[in-house]
């Protein structure tokens, strides 16, 4: 059938026009030819986003494993499914076939079962990018546990969070990661965070970096010997389309990360239509997305979409400076990459080296090109299409989120036309809707305003891990009856969406959603701080990066200023992680505040973006002084 695969401009107006006119005959069909069911739905969809609740699918049986891996068995059982791709590249790439893929979830299935995890129990998955890390993911869905990954390089505070949020029975991890040229002591972190976390019965260790570590008698065992036991086939439990498949914690503005909770039947149908539109993936192809499993990108566009739709999927286990600038490129020509997913972050701090990496490597290979994780500047996109696609590669701009589940806003390449910065047209099935402060949606063309979704899709996210008011609170106020994805965005005169950036208090840094709210609470905690304020700032790496403005009790201001620096970031190392630390902190006064005590951010990042033309009125504040004092020392 046409719709599940579009090609070029005219056919995707004609799809999308019935993809929004009908929704749930769209949906149906694309559900009904492509996936295996164990029984049908009773109803599409209903919903209620004064609820909030959405339903796809209702009714209806099935297995994602079943969908990802056994349908593919009798044509494609020796096609590769998983190439595995090792941190040093003198250790040899895994090629892990489908029928292969099968034995491994299956077994790895037999195991959590044996160790007690039934339908329904929280695993909480803690492991650096090795095929290990893609099966428990599928070994979960495969007897209807929830896996809740935490990217492995979260410190033991955040992962103690996120283990008792979701109350998980199982903690899979290994004894250590490679990254680059260091070592991460990953066992050590999860004995730390399993010290605050009483649910966790049983600790699964793989072995990765063969060193010493403490095993906890009774709770730890070790991944192999297990699996070499288990017997190699597991009938897949079968779940309803409405039972989570996953929960995925993402950064909060304020409080505590939130747990998204993805269901089973939307989610697969729409991650797996997207991959195929939005790479334009054929049989032969071999993909690759550069992210860590950890994120959502990892679930749906190196797990999730390419399995189900029977493709060859890249995972990568180390960082694109080691052993040299070169490394993707190294990757994609040993591997006659196809299609090519990365961040912004990752190609200017590519471009950054220049191009002499890139020309001892044959890259014809590459068709498509993707970015992810934070719109990507005009300057790098250009390098990207230039020097990267050789001008070849149309270049798919993507922007989603952790709760959308998969790709909103993207062309599809040879059908859009690109432009630099932007996201272009929404994908198929997707209504975007921009509101003003008043809470009107804003008509036309050449508008700016705040980005909403104004009608269900399958894959969104269903509610927050117990705690639906927080999910309704957070999505679903500002608006009447629409999605707010707390960003903001601009509509051009054909129609193409550009993303400006997120309106509440998360920056994106490198790709990851920080959530100021947490990091100012780690720093609050030095005893020498009084109160502090995170912004960000650009930067030509990141994106943009941390500036700090930390005031200080007065009993702490003779101390080293370095030294301090050095305290607050560590405290945020060890309560949030390394890619939480700022760039720059600035010792202040005091900080400039409402009359009502709320302090004005937006003075501070135009300070630290080093906009000081025009602050605005600064008279309403409660101390105006300070800022002409915070502009005199800013760094």
């Amino acid at each position: 059938m046409s719709n599940y695969h579009i090609k070029h401009l005219e056919e995707y107006y004609q799809v999308y026009r019935k993809s929004v006119r009908n929704p749930e005959i769209f949906w149906e069909e694309i559900a009904e030819e492509h996936f295996m069911w164990r029984k049908k739905w009773d109803n599409v969809l209903s919903w209620d986003f004064t609820k909030p609740e959405v339903k796809w699918f209702e009714g209806a049986q099935l297995n994602i494993t079943e969908n990802c891996i056994d349908r593919h068995l009798h044509i494609r059982g020796d096609k590769t499914a998983i190439i595995f791709e090792p941190n040093n590249p003198e250790e040899e790439a895994q090629h892990i076939s489908y029928r292969d893929l099968h034995d491994k979830v299956c077994r790895f299935a037999n195991v959590l079962k044996e160790q007690g995890i039934q339908k329904g129990d929280r695993v909480c998955i803690y492991l650096p990018m090795i095929p290990e890390l893609a099966i428990s993911v599928l070994a979960c869905a495969r007897i209807g546990a929830i896996h809740s990954v935490v990217f492995a390089g979260f410190s033991s505070s955040a992962l103690a969070t996120r283990i008792n949020d979701a109350t998980c029975k199982m903690v899979i991890t290994s004894d250590g990661s490679y990254r680059g040229a260091k070592t991460i002591d990953l066992k050590g972190i999860v004995d730390e965070a399993l010290k605050e976390c009483e649910c966790v019965e049983t600790v699964l260790v793989a072995k990765r970096i063969n060193t010493d570590i403490h095993m906890e008698t009774g709770r730890d065992h070790w991944l192999q010997p297990l699996l070499d036991e288990a017997y190699h086939d597991c009938v897949p439990e079968v779940m309803d389309a409405e039972d989570p498949l996953f929960i995925l914690y993402t950064s909060g503005s304020t409080g505590k990360p939130k747990g998204m909770v993805h269901s089973t039947a939307g989610y697969m149908v729409y991650s797996a239509y997207t991959f195929k539109n939005v790479f334009q993936y054929r049989e032969q192809d071999v993909y690759w997305c550069t992210a860590d499993i950890g994120w959502i990108t990892g679930h749906s566009y190196i797990v999730y979409g390419p399995l189900c739709n029977g493709a060859t999927t890249v995972m990568f286990e180390g960082v694109p400076s080691y052993p040299d600038f070169g490394r993707f490129w190294e990757i994609v020509e040993k591997h006659k990459v196809n299609q090519f997913y990365t961040a912004p972050t990752a190609i200017r701090a590519l471009a950054k080296e220049g191009v002499e990496h890139l020309e001892k490597h044959d890259l014809s290979s590459l068709k498509v090109l993707g970015t992810v994780g934070e719109p990507i500047n005009e300057e790098a996109w250009h390098w990207y299409d230039d020097n990267v696609g050789k001008r070849k590669a149309p270049i798919v701009d993507t922007w989603w989120q952790t709760e959308t589940g998969g790709i909103m806003i993207t062309p599809i390449p040879y059908a859009t036309p690109t432009k630099p910065t932007y996201a272009t047209l929404p994908f198929i099935g997707i209504q975007p809707a921009l509101m003003d402060e008043n809470g009107n949606e804003i008509k036309g063309n050449q508008v700016d305003g705040r980005l909403c979704i104004k009608f269900p899709w399958p894959s969104m996210a269903r509610t927050i891990w117990g705690n639906h008011q927080r999910y309704k609170d957070t999505y679903f106020s500002a608006y009447e009856n629409k999605y707010f994805t707390g960003d903001g965005a601009l509509r051009d005169e054909v129609g193409y969406y550009r993303i400006t950036g997120r309106v509440d208090d998360v920056i994106i840094v490198s790709g990851h959603n920080l959530g100021t709210a947490p990091i100012e609470d780690a720093i609050n905690e030095h005893p020498a701080v009084a109160e502090s304020a995170i912004v960000g700032f650009p930067h030509d790496i990141k994106g943009n990066a941390l500036y700090g403005y930390v005031t200080l009790k007065e009993t702490g201001e003779s101390r080293n200023q370095n030294n301090l620096r050095k305290e607050i970031n560590q405290i945020i190392t060890e309560q949030i992680g390394p890619i939480a630390k700022l760039d720059k902190i600035q010792f202040t006064n005091g900080l400039p505040k409402t009359r009502s005590g709320k302090i004005m951010r937006r003075i501070l990042r135009k300070i630290a973006g080093k906009d000081t033309s025009n602050l605005g009125d600064t008279s309403t504040l409660l101390n105006p002084e300070v800022v002409q004092d915070i502009m005199d020392n800013a760094l």
